[in-house]
């Protein structure tokens, strides 16, 4: 089979698994605002595209190479929510009779070959169309065209190896950070605008050079060959079983034991986050965001306006359980089984989450203390956001538990299919972000300031001292539809 015929091969099996993935029809709702969602970037990236154009027609066409950068942070941190690595991908076929390095390449083009590459051509194409219409050479601006769309491509490259490694360790956010902070090293010594204007001119001058071609060629061949051996390795290792262990002693939090069957499911909850690798990292990247945005907010005037103030301190208070709570029960699919041979086990083990869930809220309380201390949070606007998250958020959050029904795996890592296994996960994320916010612009509009921020004060603190009622109520859902549940855990383990 020759690598050409083993790609089609490859390709047409990871659709097929898409489709045959049990959470594909569930998904169909969510897939629908996601084709909403790119539509409307779509027209975004169109319209960006074609101001850019129109600015630099005339003699300015080089201007693309001065924002590209730009674009390609964006790329990155994009890529995230998508981009999909080879070495989850080629595990399946390890053991077929069949070149390790030829599959590993394959998976590797054809990363380089998606769909998600192609979206930034939407902002490309109508500025390169504008330009060409505007007096450069149509050779030219083919060949601009495919520089720009190139480092797309060694953006795919670099995200592919950088995620590869933090995977392994956290620590290596520190290899972005550098190569990133690198570029920027002129604003330290010149001062951030004149650093700003030393590095825009730079790109304007010499992104589009024999020389800048030939070492994008080398970047890209580099990437590659490392991506290609890494790839293959991390696979072949993760099958073969190689991962060291390193058994440790945990506390035993013995001062549970008074709170009987909740307590026990305390430590549970407590252990799970930090034995099993795929939950402890997403604490660890959370926490990780909610410092560097505490940072953001307290030191620089990035985000003004009350709509973005209010925004990100209530994203730093609600990441933890909108990242986990969309997947509640996920985890104990693993072992669902054994939940249900007690009666009112699943109402114990929910009263652990929101207990826990709720003490972890302790965490973005003390790091947004630098944003208060610096005057761009009142100390009434956290609580009310503490609180409204406490309560509101999490008893929305918390109805996933009568509908999820998909196990999330412990310590393999977490692939981008099936993010939204029904269509309430996407509504309720939506809603636990936006509603809070327009509930606040509101009654700060209607009252003041802080009798609006003290009515959600009495919101939160409503939801949360009522929650044995309603917890009580999603048990009872939960068990009506216990089967049903117990089928799908099964099925997705």
């Amino acid at each position: 089979m020759n690598k050409l015929t083993l790609f089609f091969m490859l390709r047409r099996n990871m659709k097929l698994s898409n489709k045959r993935h049990p959470m594909f029809e569930q998904n169909k709702i969510a897939i629908i605002f996601t084709i909403f969602g790119v539509a409307f970037m779509s027209i975004y990236f169109i319209f960006l595209g074609t101001m850019l154009g129109w600015g630099a027609r005339g003699g300015d066409e080089e201007l693309i190479f001065a924002v590209l950068p730009i674009f390609l942070l964006l790329d990155f941190f994009m890529r995230f929510g998508g981009q999909q690595l080879p070495s989850l991908l080629i595990k399946p076929y390890l053991l077929m009779p069949i070149r390790r390095s030829d599959i590993t390449d394959c998976f590797i083009v054809m990363s380089m070959l998606s769909s998600f590459n192609l979206l930034w051509l939407l902002l490309l194409v109508p500025f390169f169309f504008i330009v060409c219409c505007g007096g450069l050479p149509f050779s030219t601006t083919m060949g601009m065209l495919i520089v720009c769309e190139w480092l797309i491509v060694i953006n795919a490259l670099w995200y592919m190896l950088v995620r590869t490694l933090i995977n392994q360790s956290l620590w290596w956010v520190a290899l972005p950070i550098a190569i990133y902070a690198l570029p920027l090293s002129p604003m330290l010594f010149l001062g951030a605008e004149k650093g700003f204007e030393v590095i825009i001119e730079f790109c304007y001058d010499y992104a589009y050079t024999g020389i800048a071609v030939a070492i994008y060629a080398v970047v890209t061949i580099v990437l590659f060959v490392i991506n290609s051996r890494l790839q293959k390795h991390l696979a072949a290792s993760e099958v073969a079983a190689e991962e060291k262990k390193d058994f440790q002693n945990t506390a035993q939090m013995s001062f549970l034991d008074r709170y009987g069957l909740t307590g026990e499911y305390l430590k549970l909850e407590v252990k799970s986050a930090i034995r099993n690798k795929a939950i402890r990292q997403r604490y660890i990247k959370g926490l990780w965001i909610i410092v560097m945005l505490s940072a953001i907010l307290a030191f620089t005037d990035i985000y003004e306006g009350r709509f973005a103030i209010n925004m990100w301190c209530l994203y730093c208070f609600v990441f933890f359980g909108a990242v986990n709570l969309v997947k509640i029960m996920g985890p104990e699919g693993n072992y669902i089984d054994l939940m249900l041979t007690h009666k009112e086990n699943i109402l114990e083990i929910l009263k652990a989450k929101y207990y826990f869930f709720c003490s972890v809220l302790i965490i973005p309380t003390v790091l947004l203390l630098p944003p208060v201390f610096s005057g761009r949070f009142s100390i009434l606007m956290v609580l009310a956001y503490l609180f409204i998250t406490m309560g509101l958020e999490h008893f929305l959050l918390f109805q996933l538990a009568v509908y999820n029904k998909a196990s999330l795996p412990l310590n393999e890592k977490v692939t981008s299919k099936g993010n939204f296994e029904n269509s309430l996960q996407l509504v309720i994320e939506l809603v636990v972000f936006f509603v809070p916010v327009a509930l606040s612009l509101l009654f700060t509009n209607i009252f003041d300031e802080a009798i609006g921020y003290y009515i959600l004060i009495a919101i939160g603190l409503a939801f949360t001292l009522t929650h044995n009622i309603w917890l009580r109520n999603i048990y009872q859902r939960f068990m009506e539809r216990r089967y049903e549940n117990l089928e799908g855990f099964r099925a997705t383990r």
